[in-house]
């Protein structure tokens, strides 16, 4: 087996099948990465497969001899990394392979090809979405998914499909993110619902973000998502767990509504947070004068900053996790935040809030995202 390819392609390919490989294999062969070279021309394919995520990458090379290699994924990602930026020539002899590159040379052991599983196939496709949009979409969700994996119904991501659109949805118990999509279904009546691991998929969407488009394939009934798009291709066992009923957890009214800037809003919590007690709470006053943001305690002491907001409603006083509030405001990507509130105990709704259009006077909530904190309970 011979082939020569760029540096940097082989690198990035090697990076992203590395990134979804296990950290400490139950056997070697899982911890490795597949290259197939000349299978399909001149295309060089890198994959990786651990019976519960995929990942295969297409790439232009020139083949002098078609093979097969099997080689651990972390080592190679880490030599191609640091390779200089000249093409790279990799040439198997036996059980060696060996990694010219420049002045630089490396010889790794094989693995047995024959040991390797077979990668799975894609599933049915279900329909295609923007590349960006949806990788955006699952940033935003997926700061609110959970990250205990003795409960798994809070470490997904669901995903609705009902008709033309999309909805996103993640929950740790403590927040909640939804974010709503259009995209191009295959079958325009067609309604389902998984729950997608929320770490694969957070890897998945953002490495594909510059694709322009993306496939998602879906078989419910095999427990297969895959995702394609910019010569990837990636497939994730689902999460089989019932995810929370989350719709109604999400207040249908409110007695308050603030605005505020989000860039002054985020300075000044993490000014404010830094002299926040054991609890981690970040106490904001809404009155008609403004908010005042307060933090601390005569023990660590204390920190307080006032800034303007357009307030309708009822004043209220109410707290929150300030790391979470933070990740909330980070997710919406807008100038302008609408937090919505009912009483200092219940759930609050964090939203973007759109520029005016042309000839209006009023900024309106942007529809598609919102994100639901509970409030730490104040104390007396």
């Amino acid at each position: 087996m011979k082939f020569r390819v760029e540096r940097d392609v082989l690198a990035d390919a090697a990076a992203w099948v590395a990134r979804s490989l296990p950290a400490r294999p139950p056997v070697p062969v899982l911890g490795g990465v597949l290259i197939d070279a000349g299978a399909e021309g001149d295309r060089l394919t890198v994959s990786g497969f651990d019976y519960e995520t995929s990942a295969r990458v297409e790439l232009d090379a020139t083949i002098g001899d078609p093979g097969r290699l099997l080689v651990s994924g972390r080592l190679l990602a880490d030599i191609t990394r640091a390779l200089p930026n000249k093409p790279v020539d990799l040439v198997v002899d036996g059980s060696r392979a060996t990694i010219n590159c420049g002045s630089s040379r490396f010889s790794l052991p094989t693995m047995p090809v024959e040991d390797y599983p077979q990668l799975p196939g894609m599933p049915q496709r279900a329909g295609a979405v923007d590349a960006a949009e949806l990788a955006g979409a699952v940033a935003q969700v997926a700061v609110a998914a959970g990250r205990d994996d003795t409960l798994p119904m809070l470490t997904g991501i669901r995903l609705e499909i009902e008709g033309t659109r999309l909805t996103l949805a993640a929950t740790d118990r403590f927040r909640l993110a939804v974010r709503e999509l259009d995209w191009q279904p295959e079958d325009a009546s067609g309604s389902t619902a998984v729950l997608i691991p929320a770490k694969t998929l957070s890897d998945v969407a953002k490495t594909l973000a510059g694709a322009g488009s993306v496939e998602i394939a879906l078989s419910a009934g095999d427990g297969m998502l895959g995702l394609t798009g910019g010569g990837r291709r990636a497939t994730t066992r689902l999460l089989d767990a019932e995810f929370p009923r989350f719709r109604q957890l999400i207040p249908a009214e409110h007695t308050t509504a603030a605005e505020l800037q989000v860039s002054h809003l985020v300075e000044a919590i993490k000014r404010v947070s830094l002299v926040a007690d054991r609890v981690a709470q970040i106490r904001m006053e809404f009155g008609e004068d403004g908010l005042r943001l307060a933090a601390g305690g005569e023990d660590v002491g204390s920190a307080e900053e006032e800034l303007p907001c357009t307030l309708d409603g009822t004043p209220l006083t109410i707290a929150f996790n300030p790391g979470y509030l933070l990740d909330a405001l980070g997710a919406l990507h807008t100038e302008k935040a609408q937090l919505t509130f009912t009483t200092p105990n219940r759930p609050a709704l964090v939203r973007p809030v759109l520029p005016p259009a042309e000839g209006e006077d009023t900024t309106p909530p942007a529809s598609g995202y919102l994100h639901l904190l509970m409030p730490v309970r104040l104390p007396g």
